[in-house]
């Protein structure tokens, strides 16, 4: 039996299983973070835990991270506004219902675009959210 080609063979995934939710979005001692909307409770008590000077219903400047949440499409107009509130290399996670019509990952996706952002990175949220990263573009940097 011959040997595979070594350019052929495929390099795992990483494994993230074991990472908590607040590791996967990126969350730091130390950072300006903004919860808007988001109710998760073990999202709140864990990262209470991380960074307890956070944020939790107010809008605050020069933000590395924003937690968002969007119930409905029309949630997305604010994205505008919420890019102006982030570093220049901070990020606005965008939480919503997963698997519903009423609002879609297409929908999401759309929104931050037409703020002028771009989307870089999605994960898990909990049970009934996905939760959607947007930054602003490089270029705009």
């Amino acid at each position: 039996m011959p040997a595979k080609d070594p350019s052929k063979v495929r390099v795992p995934e990483r494994d993230y299983s074991h990472r908590t939710l607040i590791d996967k979005v990126g969350v730091k001692p130390g950072q300006r973070i903004a919860v808007l909307g988001v109710e998760d409770t073990e999202f709140l008590r864990d990262l209470a835990a991380s960074v307890p000077e956070y944020s939790r219903g107010n809008r605050i400047s020069n933000a590395d991270l924003i937690f968002f949440s969007a119930e409905a499409r029309e949630d997305l107009s604010q994205l505008k506004s919420l890019s102006r509130l982030i570093s220049k290399s901070g990020g606005i996670w965008v939480v919503y219902p997963r698997g519903q019509k009423h609002i879609r990952e297409i929908d999401v996706i759309n929104g931050g675009k037409s703020a002028g952002l771009t989307d870089n990175k999605v994960c898990r949220f909990s049970g009934t959210h996905t939760a959607l990263r947007f930054v602003i573009p490089l270029a705009k940097r």
